[in-house]
């Protein structure tokens, strides 16, 4: 099969866990070993996040006065490289020798008239206290909004239109290699009105899920898998009522809401692959994908449901 495979940023970055590269090269580590046994038997892209790295390079860039701060499209560039390093490193140590892995900058046009430009909804960065993100956001012009119990950055997330880079992530893919590619969503760019032929980067954050959907679309993928660190979809999330969904059809998945700034967009790119290509979507826990690819854990997300045998009689 040909798999794409979204790691979510928070799974290489925990929630609890400090920013520092040990700690992610042990977290990337742990996603290698995942993934590192599918690429026997399949062709293997993978996609990571980037919310927690993004927000912390801007913080840096804001810390040094002497220069103007990088603009978003630029750092999205950056954590490209900079965890596409990490996990291709990681595995190369585990694959054979002769195995090929390649990190792919790749940039992705979005629409500049995209209404999310009017209503940032994409966490970036670290958590903050209510304080220190008020202070944030007077100091810089930043948006914030409530993520649990504490507050993160929040940017436009256009929605992914063309991949750029689609002709060299297929003709690595047909020669055996392991891609990771559009890393963070992707960077974001667009060709302005004002410019029609210039291609410009824009200060926004792609969704990973949904720019991962579409180069699954792209590159005709049997599977695509969005890992993160829940086993599964859930309804009822934090009540007495909660139920992961196991199978499901699009047309379920859209009868439940989501919270837009986590599972919403993985609930959305799931459902528009499946309606769109016939092929299967899963979301699921890292630690499960085994079972996950062989469609025994997360929630699987089909075209149809097959009924069960007392609903066939």
């Amino acid at each position: 099969m040909r798999i794409v495979i979204a790691l979510g940023g928070n799974a290489l970055l925990r929630r609890s866990d400090p920013m520092t590269t040990e700690v992610q090269r042990r977290n990337v580590r742990i996603a290698a070993e995942a993934i590192a046994p599918l690429v026997a038997d399949h062709d293997v892209v993978v996609v990571h996040g980037n919310g927690p790295q993004v927000g912390l390079l801007s913080l840096q860039a804001e810390a040094y006065h002497d220069a103007e701060p990088y603009p978003l499209d630029v750092l999205d560039a950056g954590t490209q490289g900079m965890i596409g390093y990490l996990v291709q490193q990681e595995l190369r140590s585990l694959l054979p020798a002769t195995h090929q892995v390649v990190t792919l900058l790749t940039m992705i046009v979005v629409d500049p008239g995209d209404p999310a430009f009017a209503d940032p909804t994409k966490f970036v960065g670290p958590v903050y206290p209510e304080d220190a993100a008020n202070k944030l956001a007077a100091d810089n012009g930043w948006t914030f909004r409530k993520d649990g119990r504490d507050w993160r950055r929040v940017v436009p997330s256009p929605q992914p239109r063309r991949i750029l880079e689609i002709q060299p992530i297929t003709w690595l893919l047909d020669r055996g290699a392991v891609v990771i590619c559009a890393g963070g969503g992707g960077i974001p760019t667009m060709y302005p009105a004002s410019a029609p032929g210039e291609l410009v980067g824009v200060e926004a954050v792609i969704d990973k899920d949904l720019a991962s959907e579409l180069l699954a679309e792209d590159i005709g993928a049997d599977l695509f898998v969005m890992a993160t660190d829940v086993d599964g979809v859930y309804v009822g999330w934090g009540t007495p009522e909660q139920r992961r969904l196991d199978r499901v059809t699009p047309a379920d998945l859209a009868a439940h809401e989501f919270a837009a700034g986590s599972m919403g967009p993985k609930a959305e790119a799931a459902g528009r692959f499946a309606a769109k290509t016939g092929n299967r979507a899963a979301i699921g826990a890292l630690s499960d994908i085994a079972g996950i690819v062989a469609g025994d854990a997360g929630t699987n997300v089909v075209a149809r449901t097959v009924p069960a045998p007392e609903e066939e009689r």
